[in-house]
């Protein structure tokens, strides 16, 4: 955003428009989005807007940004360790294959009986 900023001041300079230092100060601070509020107001109370260098206020918004995205980390960290894992479950598929269990085991069972019948038919050679 600076960068863009500066670019656009300079372009400007070259059309012979410039601005003091405490305008383009207070044009950064009141081009800064919604959730920059706090820091600005904390900015424009404590500090003299009319003798505040253009590079200290820099710093000092480039600082609340990391800090910023550094709360942000943590607070994504914390969720991922809170995430809970659920496995889902299949029951229809479980007692159909319990069904082709039992007919198959009924199939091999009827086999063996009719292998044990032939066998003593035979006499059990």
């Amino acid at each position: 955003m600076f960068s863009r900023f500066t670019n656009i001041i300079n372009a400007l300079q070259a059309l012979d428009k410039t601005y003091s230092n405490s305008e383009m100060v207070r044009k950064i601070l009141r081009c800064l989005p919604r959730s920059w509020m706090p820091k600005v107001t904390a900015i424009e109370e404590a500090k003299n807007l009319n003798v505040l260098p253009l590079e200290d206020l820099l710093g000092s918004l480039m600082t609340h940004e990391l800090s910023m995205q550094k709360k942000d980390d943590d607070e994504e960290k914390e969720k991922k360790k809170k995430k809970i894992v659920a496995l889902k479950s299949s029951q229809t598929e479980d007692f159909e294959d319990d069904e082709d269990d039992d007919e198959e085991l009924a199939f091999i069972t009827r086999r063996f009986k009719k292998f044990l019948a032939s066998k003593k038919k035979f006499g059990g050679k």
